[in-house]
């Protein structure tokens, strides 16, 4: 039906309807609460997420009636919804920096992508944006073709963007056309070892290419080429027929020689070495450098990119009670809770989001009073872990409020500002020609 929902205190929530779906388009909004569907009570009575769904979800075309309680209205409000074909996005968040520079985060390479980053990349054009920070942080990649694509937009007409090779397979070899967007300007790729397939595909050539330079850490080595079998019985194998190589001829995929024990635990393995943490930890497959294109700089393969510019994991303000208040999700209740009680005043207070971003702050009150709600979930916030925490809390909570009346941009434009790996893509443009000469 096209909305965001969560459980809270045991009702419905609807955190937001996605733009352009069928409950926006019938003035569904952000704070109202589930009461009935299709005529049956499914608030207060325990309902779950897998409920949830089963009675929510349904073919395009079909109608589902809700009623709903919203604030400030006494009865309920009764809505016929004919469900439809939700889109899901592969732009998480785009925004403008600074008079020349846009920021981009991406999720996924889907069906959408290309059309995505395109719509993105022609209002930065029409904003007067020349340099481009792509966030491809925790991206597990996707369609191959959206990822050819997407370097096409970067690269000038001819370049090879990707190979794949196998024992029993022709090579096979994909190129950048002419007319891309953004074939000039600078333009950094913000990757970590989360960061894989078409991800990788991307930064590897926008590396080889010295287009562009690579910031954060090595990415996560996946890179095979597998074709699908179906049997009779209806199962299907997946059966690998080739890898992966950027322009250089970097082998992108993750080594397998010690058997699928030893590939499975590698990001344990990078851990225990210490290469989450250090530049000097990084261990090469391909111990034989290879060379970028143009500039010649120096770059290794063998499993996953290994960035221009390393960036640390950041555990400065990570401590044992703030990794619980995430997981368990008590910060984002605490901010469901605190924005269902202050949306008018939220809204009536500031007008738009910049106003909000130059004027809010999360103070000392406001991350008492999430200590407190934790403390009521069972989950004690030790002093020592709120001292080391509360900037980030901080932030996290103005975020969160953010990204739930505004989107997920403006999360982005107000977390961004305490990424080690953000602040380092900018360093890196503001210092580009002595950047690409290390």
């Amino acid at each position: 039906i096209g909305v965001t929902v969560n459980i809270f205190n045991d009702t419905i929530l609807i955190v937001s309807p996605i733009s352009g779906g069928p409950s926006e388009k019938l003035g569904i909004r952000a704070g109202d609460r589930i009461i009935k569907i299709a005529d049956e009570r499914v608030a207060g009575i325990g309902i779950t997420t897998n409920q949830v769904y089963s009675k929510l979800r349904g073919k395009k075309g079909t109608v589902v009636k809700v009623d709903v309680l919203r604030h400030g209205v006494n009865d309920l409000i009764s809505f016929s919804i004919t469900r439809d074909k939700i889109p899901i996005y592969s732009v998480d968040a785009a925004y403008k920096i600074d008079g020349t520079t846009g920021y981009i985060r991406l999720s996924r390479f889907s069906a959408t992508t290309i059309k995505e980053i395109r719509e993105t990349l022609s209002k930065f054009k029409k904003d007067g944006i020349i340099n481009i920070i792509l966030d491809l942080s925790d991206n597990g990649g996707g369609y191959l073709d959206a990822a050819v694509a997407l370097a096409d937009e970067f690269l000038s007409a001819d370049k090879l963007i990707v190979y794949t090779s196998g024992a029993h397979t022709e090579k096979k070899e994909y190129f950048s056309t002419a007319g891309g967007l953004y074939e000039k300007g600078k333009l950094v790729i913000m990757i970590d070892e989360n960061t894989a397939s078409a991800s990788e595909i991307v930064a590897g050539a926008i590396q080889d290419w010295d287009r562009g330079l690579i910031v954060g850490r090595r990415s996560f080595g996946k890179g095979l080429v597998q074709n699908p079998f179906s049997f009779p019985d209806g199962s299907l194998i997946r059966l690998t027929i080739a890898r992966y190589y950027t322009p250089t001829g970097r082998l992108i995929q993750k080594p397998y020689n010690e058997g699928y024990e030893e590939y499975s635990k590698e990001l344990n393995t990078r851990v225990s070495h210490g290469e989450l943490l250090h530049k000097d930890s990084i261990h090469y497959v391909q111990a034989s450098p290879y060379y970028t294109k143009v500039l010649k700089r120096k770059v290794f393969g063998g499993g996953g990119i290994t960035p221009d510019v390393f960036v640390p994991v950041d555990t400065s303000a990570y401590s044992v009670s703030y990794q619980r208040i995430i997981a368990k999700g008590i910060l984002n209740d605490f901010v469901l809770s605190y924005i269902d009680k202050n949306r008018t005043d939220l809204k009536n207070k500031y007008t738009d989001f910049k106003q909000f971003k130059n004027s809010f702050k999360a103070d000392s009150v406001l991350l008492k009073s999430l200590i407190t709600y934790a403390a009521q979930k069972s989950l004690t916030f030790k002093p020592s872990d709120y001292e080391k925490s509360k900037k980030m809390l901080s932030v996290m909570l103005k975020a969160s409020i953010a990204r739930d009346v505004w989107g997920s941009s403006e999360f982005f434009e107000i977390y961004n500002v305490t990424n080690e790996s953000f602040i380092k893509a900018m360093e890196t443009l503001n210092n580009w020609d002595r950047s690409f000469s290390k």
